[in-house]
Parts: C-alpha cells; sequence; structure tokens
C-alpha cells in the first residue's frame, strides 16, 4: 500500500524525517509530496540533505502567495496527483497552508487522512495557523496527538475517541536522533560565544513582525538584554524585509542582536541547546527547549502548546518590553527551573504512528 506523504515548509520537514523508515518497516511504500510552499535552499533543501529525508518524488512547486492563493494552487495541483495516482491514505503534518490544502483535496477525492500533531490550539483565530488546525482537525481520520491538552481539544470539538490517538511529538523523534550530531558542531564557537553565554532569537509570526508598534517593542527589549549577553538572531526573510521596511534595521538603539543567516536543522539545534534562555514567538521551539531543558521565553500572549509550561521550560512574556525584560530578569536571577520531558517525548512517536495506520489499513 502506498501513502502519500506532504510537506511544505520549514517546520514540516523535522516531522516527516522519522516518519519514513517506520511505515516502510510495517509494510508502507511512501510517495513525498512537497508543495513548494517553502522553497528557498536554507528553508527547504538542506532539510532534506540533513536529516535525510529522501528527495520528493513530486514537488508541486507552489511557491510564495498570500494564504488563500497557496491553498487554492496546492489543491489544484495535488487534484491531479491524487487522481491520476490515488494513495491508500494521506499523511499531512502541522499547521501550514500545504496542511489543509492536502487534507482538503484528499477528503474531497474520498482518500482518508491522517493528521499528525492534530489538536493543538491557541484559542486564537486571528492565526491563520489555528484555522488550519481546526479545518485539518474536522476532516481527518486518524488524529495523532502530541499531549494530553490535544486530546482534551478534539474531545471538546467532538471527534469521536476512536479517531484520537495519543502518540508523543514527532519532531522530539527527529531532535533524539540527532542531538549529538548537533552538538559536535559548536555552532556558538564559530559565531563567537561560549556556551550558555548567548541567546537565541527568533522572529516570524505576522502578529509580531507586522505590526511596528510590537516588533519595535520586542526590540527595545532585545538591545537591552544585549547588554549582558550576545543575542543571535537568525532571520527569517521576511522578517529582514519588516525590519527595513519599518527603518529598525538602522536604528542603533534597536539592533543590539547579531543577525544570521537562517540555520540548516543541526546548526540550529546546536545553538539551541548550548544557549543560556531563548526568545521565540515559534511553536516547535517551544518543543525543542523543553526537550533540551533550556528555558525559552514565548514572546505570544497564548500557546498552543501548554505542555511546554507545565514542564517548566516555557514561559508566556507577550511582546511588552517591561514583560520580557523582566522574565529576563527571572533567569538571570534564579538557578535554572527544573524541567520534565512530557509524557511519550521518547523518540518512539514515529513507531507507534506506522503500528497504527498499519493495523488499520492492512
Amino acid at each position: 500500500m502506498q501513502l502519500s506523504i506532504i510537506a511544505g515548509a520549514r517546520p514540516n520537514f523535522m516531522k516527516i524525517a522519522p516518519l519514513i523508515r517506520p511505515l516502510k518497516d510495517v509494510g508502507f511504500a511512501t510517495k513525498i509530496i512537497h508543495s513548494g510552499q517553502h522553497y528557498d535552499q536554507k528553508m527547504s533543501q538542506t532539510f532534506f540533505d540533513e536529516l535525510n529525508i529522501p528527495h520528493p518524488d513530486l514537488n508541486l512547486g507552489v511557491g510564495s502567495g498570500s494564504h488563500i492563493w497557496q491553498i487554492s494552487e496546492v489543491m489544484r495541483r495535488l487534484e491531479t496527483e491524487f487522481t491520476e495516482n490515488p494513495p491508500a491514505a494521506v499523511v499531512v503534518v502541522g499547521d501550514v497552508n500545504s496542511t489543509l490544502a492536502a487534507a482538503l483535496t484528499a477528503v474531497k477525492l474520498g482518500i482518508p487522512v491522517a493528521h499528525v500533531e492534530s489538536g493543538l490550539r491557541s484559542f486564537d483565530r486571528a492565526m491563520p495557523e489555528e484555522i488550519n488546525r481546526i479545518m485539518t482537525d474536522a476532516i481527518s481520520d486518524w488524529l495523532f496527538t502530541s499531549e494530553p491538552s490535544a486530546q482534551t481539544n478534539l474531545e471538546r470539538e467532538g471527534v469521536p475517541a476512536e479517531r484520537i490517538h495519543f502518540v508523543g511529538n514527532v519532531m522530539i523523534d527527529t531532535l533524539l536522533s540527532h542531538r549529538k550530531q548537533a552538538q559536535a558542531l559548536h555552532s556558538s564557537r564559530e559565531l563567537g560565544c561560549g556556551d550558555k553565554d548567548y541567546v537565541v532569537l527568533t522572529l516570524h509570526r505576522p502578529s509580531n513582525v507586522d505590526d511596528p508598534e510590537r516588533l519595535e517593542s520586542i526590540l527595545k527589549a532585545v538591545h537591552d538584554i544585549s547588554e549582558d549577553y550576545p543575542v543571535l538572531f537568525p532571520i527569517h526573510p521576511r522578517t529582514r524585509g519588516q525590519l527595513q521596511k519599518f527603518g529598525f534595521a538602522e536604528r542603533h538603539d534597536l539592533n543590539g542582536y547579531r543577525m544570521v543567516e537562517p540555520q540548516g536543522y543541526h546548526s540550529m539545534l546546536s545553538l539551541m541547546d548550548g544557549a543560556r534562555f531563548v526568545l521565540t514567538d515559534s511553536g516547535g521551539m517551544q518543543e525543542e527547549t523543553t526537550a533540551l531543558g533550556v528555558p525559552c521565553l514565548t514572546l505570544r500572549e497564548n500557546t498552543e502548546r501548554p505542555s511546554t509550561i507545565e514542564s517548566g521550560s516555557n514561559q508566556l512574556v507577550g511582546w511588552r518590553t517591561d514583560d520580557i525584560l523582566a522574565a529576563v530578569g527571572r533567569i538571570k536571577s534564579s538557578p535554572d527551573r527544573s524541567s520534565q520531558i512530557p509524557e511519550k517525548w521518547d523518540g518512539k512517536t514515529s513507531t507507534r504512528i506506522a503500528e497504527i495506520l498499519h493495523r488499520d489499513l492492512a
């Protein structure tokens, strides 16, 4: 039996990487379809190379565009593929536009859908990802969850219990299998920093980078933080454009960071692992820092991953300068907070997913 596995953007690649071998081990043929939503070498191809993901069997080459255009274009191109080569099931991961587009296309053609990382909710429908999550979960046949809150959310939305499977976090499978390789890079040394004496910053969410007031407030906090720690800022191409658009790139009172190019998986993992703490608005990095035991200050007012807060490693600090600096002060004045790894974040999630799909489809 053949499964079509859909990936479209950087966060997806870490989630499909550990799935390929377990699916083959239980007898599935896998067809990897890259939507092309992320197409830059540093945002796409490098992840296939570093994570040993087989070259995509099909690249739809969708590229950039509005949310509606991307979703409709992925659907249009996938319709031809699924009609000519119908799989036994379609596997989608995460919450990007390609995830929703692939799920909708499959369901319309009568093909069952497995959603990996289902049930996460921020309860903020202004986030495009929240809409993608809700809609994908509503039409999926298998809902593979990464934490207990996800099951609670799905049950509240009326999803039958037999469709929900608590399997753990597939991203942590990737992290655990690549951590030693990443540590051996000592990426921070190449940037002139020692272990635990620097901070990592990432920003990409429209709610932060498209709002000049919020972006300025975050950067003011970063400037103050940089007086105590070097702040390494692997910058998203879109964020770079917004800094220039608002004139922040030239303001010396806001640029206390060291801007570096987007990092590959191993180098980024190495930087996170060696950081004193991480500042981010990324969902995936909240999970990765939790698994690494590195303090994370999330530059958002909500999170769809409450287990990262319950474990003790992550704090929601929002975007206001004073709130960010107050959280940094607590980290500086206190010993490292103890944290624990959430249940089933043990590196075996992909195997559990493969066994369930094999049981139901064999």
